[in-house]
């Protein structure tokens, strides 16, 4: 069985440091507060190229004691930011085409929404608005 790795706001916090962001986070929960909120954790990353990823993880996941201690988050769900507004890319990426945000992501896959991201050239944007493909 494959199981997923657990994802914390300080694990999300370093993926996006690595790859050169600026960081900021907040947590919706403490260990102390149970009561329901919209969300776990909330990290948000601005690249040099001027895109920023919004990733919220939305609920805990409660699994049993000989799996994992505590509440943890497997999956996360990322939005894509462009000029302070939700985007999708330009055509050719593997993530956010037809959409803003891509649900349910795991730790691997983060990381290569990440990548792609953070290397991704803005005028390309510009470019495919021109031809009309965006």
């Amino acid at each position: 069985m494959n199981q997923l790795q657990p994802m914390t706001e300080e694990s999300v916090k370093k993926i996006l440091e690595e790859a050169g962001a600026r960081v900021m986070s907040r947590g919706g929960r403490t260990e102390s507060y149970g009561s329901p909120r919209d969300f776990s954790f909330e990290v948000k990353g601005a690249f040099t190229n001027g895109l920023m990823l919004h990733i919220v993880a939305r609920q805990y996941n409660y699994r049993d004691p000989w799996e994992a201690t505590g509440r943890i988050n497997d999956v996360v769900d990322v939005a894509l930011l462009r000029d302070g507004v939700f985007s999708e890319l330009p055509k050719g990426y593997p993530f956010f085409q037809g959409r803003d945000e891509e649900s349910g992501i795991d730790e691997e896959g983060l990381r290569e929404i990440v990548a792609c991201v953070r290397a991704l050239n803005p005028k390309l944007f510009k470019l495919q608005e021109l031809t009309g493909d965006m």
